[in-house]
């Protein structure tokens, strides 16, 4: 035991534990997940900075809960506070019972929004060129903006575009057809930057300026309610309605078929026909 080092201390805070994860932690995360981290990251610190680890509380977690409008925002807030804990507790920064634990988040909705043709096509035609670029290159795959974000040349070949999820770590190859093809041959062509999707100086374009251009684009075509990603979902539905549920699941990347179904139905409703039996013919006329 002589070579193990205690540094517990009741003064070591969450800021000291959040400055540690984000030097040598965060650089190990994607792109996008160190932009959403630094986001939440400057909002926990503003709250929890200067509370020592050994202080906090399940109750102090509850409050910050119920206290924060964007319910969905601090639920992942939440997470990221259990995960900078951990570390600590692994740092040897306090041995205290991580105060998330047990903590029930608030409770989430999932994303009910379905993207109609007209509004799609309102935003493209105000899309920037680097915009319209990602907007139709994730209709037509089907990705996250991430895994659209990150497409590089060297991932089209053999008659196919082939990506592993950021999220599931599915590998797809999706075939070089029709409108697709034209699409890809397009990118290919316009430019020798690595990636598909880049800026007008041929850079990599970002997240958070892939966001930017998206908000521009959808304020000026007077389309409200619409993120990049419910484009995804949109594919997933468009993509059942002319190849059937099972094709939009491997688009997707579900394991399950159920997934895909809830993922669809849930914003569109599943298609039926209408009641079969004549009405003209069982009722009577009234004077």
């Amino acid at each position: 035991m002589e070579n193990v080092a205690f540094n517990e201390s009741d003064n070591v805070t969450f800021n000291m534990a959040a400055a540690r994860y984000v030097r040598d932690v965060l650089p190990t995360k994607s792109a996008k997940t160190q932009e959403e981290y630094s986001r939440q990251m400057e909002r926990l610190r503003a709250v929890f900075g200067n509370v020592p680890l050994n202080s906090m509380t399940p109750h102090h977690i509850r409050q910050y809960l119920d206290a924060r409008s964007a319910k969905t925002a601090a639920n992942r807030e939440k997470a990221l506070i259990s995960t900078v804990f951990n570390y600590a507790r692994d740092w040897g920064y306090t041995s205290a019972a991580n105060p998330c634990a047990g903590v029930k988040g608030n409770k989430e909705q999932g994303r009910l929004r379905y993207i109609e043709d007209r509004e799609f096509v309102a935003v493209l035609n105000h899309a920037c060129q680097p915009l319209r670029d990602a907007m139709e290159l994730a209709y037509y795959t089907g990705q996250r903006p991430g895994d659209v974000l990150k497409i590089r040349r060297d991932d089209v070949h053999d008659g196919a575009l082939h990506i592993r999820q950021n999220k599931t770590g599915n590998a797809l190859r999706i075939a070089l057809e029709g409108d697709f093809a034209e699409l890809v041959t397009r990118l290919l062509a316009s430019t020798r930057s690595m990636y598909l999707i880049r800026n007008e100086n041929g850079d990599r374009l970002t997240y958070s300026n892939l966001h930017y251009r998206f908000t521009l684009a959808r304020k000026a075509a007077g389309v409200k309610d619409f993120q990049f990603r419910d484009i995804r979902a949109k594919s997933a539905t468009d993509t059942d309605e002319v190849n059937g549920l099972g094709h939009a699941q491997s688009l997707m990347g579900h394991k399950t078929r159920g997934m895909t179904e809830h993922y669809i139905k849930d914003r569109i409703g599943k298609r039926v026909a209408p009641t079969p039996k004549s009405v003209k013919k069982t009722s009577k006329t009234r004077n």
